[in-house]
């Protein structure tokens, strides 16, 4: 009898044991599982390192990488225009869906496993906007970003030199067609702003400097501040504050930094969201930076966006979003995830609101961008919308022609886009920027 009790307890620990081995696993599968499908070394899901499952598709359902075929769309100018987006099957890309949403396209379940295969990935860009922006880009490198700044949606965000990810060439390095090209300059670069700067030194004079409104300004094309000469293109005469912006006056706003100081312009270029980093669901963006200096002459071009100034292409287009809403959403790019049969829709959405100055501070801001366009730009470029834009012709290496940026919103509540423009080395800003900037938004109101 006595041998007999003690197998039973022996039986009763076993059974014990199990069951708390048991409850250990099922813990660590609920916690984990997704991470254990998502290992790289998971034949089942992954080949050659990339995701075997599911599929990369636009806001519309165009899909733009079918991951268990591996293959990408039948349309090339898209698969260009979509390279830095859905990324390479080398995994050079690193802020591509194919690096960032590996999870998401793998469609982990906790009951079916990976067995399902895979999730159909949406993102919020618009493959007709983006093939409008590549094209518009031609053979600049550059970048463009078009987002609804109601919403957040990332409707169109561009980045070249690119190739076609279906037929990869050998690039060798030092071919300059292709410097960069892994890098998705509208995320993860900082460029001189120019010009487009301007627009924060603006917001801090007209939250500092009072009677801003009834000064005028005389420009003769250039102006000497400690000792260093700052120059216009041209003459530009007596002219008000707006119209100091309108012109572009590099020597009424040199001034203006050197009244303000380099302390405030750095709070003003934080406030706007220009030295921090942004998230584009999980991806974070490159942040710009502001060097505060003591010496006039440098706070003078620093107000103009020169001397050691650099933006992220992103942040200014949000920033753009935050003057004409008052405040505006944060940029995403992963709209939801479904089923390969469309069902079980799981929703991402923004992360969260961007806040700038004050209310009639936007306000101030937006009225004079939209006497831009309207007295220096030219409306008829834009058709019917009213957009709001300021340009930027930003000086880089000595004997390099300088960078051109358009950036801007269009101040409709029925088409409330925010946009970027920047082409590198291509010149004046209005000229060049703005010509794309015209193409996109037009195709953008044809299609909305």
């Amino acid at each position: 009898m006595k041998q007999v009790k003690q197998r039973t307890l022996l039986i009763y620990i076993m059974l014990l044991l199990f069951l708390a081995g048991l409850a250990a696993y099922c813990v660590r599968y609920v916690a984990l599982g997704g991470r254990w499908a998502s290992f790289s070394g998971n034949l089942g899901a992954f080949e050659d390192g990339l995701p075997a499952l599911g599929q990369i598709v636009d806001r519309n359902g165009v899909v733009l990488y079918d991951a268990a075929a591996g293959a990408y769309s039948e349309n090339g100018a898209l698969r260009r225009a979509t390279l830095h987006a859905v990324g390479d099957k080398a995994g050079n890309i690193s802020t591509s869906a194919l690096q960032n949403f590996q999870k998401q396209l793998l469609g982990y379940d906790l009951l079916t496993g990976t067995a399902g295969g895979g999730g159909r990935v949406y993102l919020t860009l618009d493959s007709r906007l983006q093939t409008a922006a590549y094209e518009a880009l031609g053979s600049r490198k550059g970048a463009i970003g078009v987002y609804n700044y109601k919403t957040g949606e990332l409707l169109c965000m561009v980045s070249t030199p690119s190739f076609d990810p279906a037929d990869p060439p050998a690039i060798q390095d030092g071919d300059a067609r292709y410097d960069g090209v892994y890098l998705n300059r509208f995320l993860s670069s900082t460029f001189t702003p120019g010009s487009v700067f301007k627009v924060v030194t603006a917001a801090a004079a007209l939250e500092k400097l009072e009677g801003l409104e009834t000064r005028t300004f005389q420009c003769t094309g250039s102006t000497v501040i400690g000792g260093d000469t700052i120059t216009c293109p041209s003459a530009h005469g007596t002219m008000d504050f707006a119209g100091a912006l309108a012109k572009s006056c590099n020597c009424a706003f040199a001034h203006l930094a050197v009244e303000l100081g380099g302390e405030t312009l750095s709070q003003y270029a934080q406030e706007a969201g220009l030295l921090s980093s942004h998230n584009v669901s999980g991806i974070s963006t490159a942040a710009g930076s502001y060097v505060i200096s003591e010496n006039d002459s440098e706070i003078g071009w620093s107000g103009v966006g020169q001397y050691e100034d650099l933006a992220n292409p992103c942040a200014l287009m949000t920033m753009m979003g935050a003057i004409g809403g008052g405040t505006a959403q944060e940029p995403y790019l992963l709209d939801k995830v479904t089923s390969m049969t469309g069902t079980a829709a799981r929703f991402t959405g923004s992360s969260g609101k961007m806040h700038l100055w004050r209310a009639d501070t936007c306000a101030a801001l937006a009225e004079m961008l939209r006497n831009n366009v309207q007295t220096v730009y030219g409306q008829s470029r834009f058709g019917d919308l009213p957009v709001c834009a300021k340009s930027g012709t930003a000086e880089v290496e000595q004997g390099k022609t300088p960078h051109s940026w358009f950036a801007g919103f269009v101040a409709s509540d029925t088409l409330p886009l925010a946009f970027v423009v920047l082409a590198e080395n291509s010149g004046g800003g209005s000229s060049v920027a703005g010509s794309m900037a015209a193409k996109v938004l037009r195709t953008a109101a044809e299609l909305y």
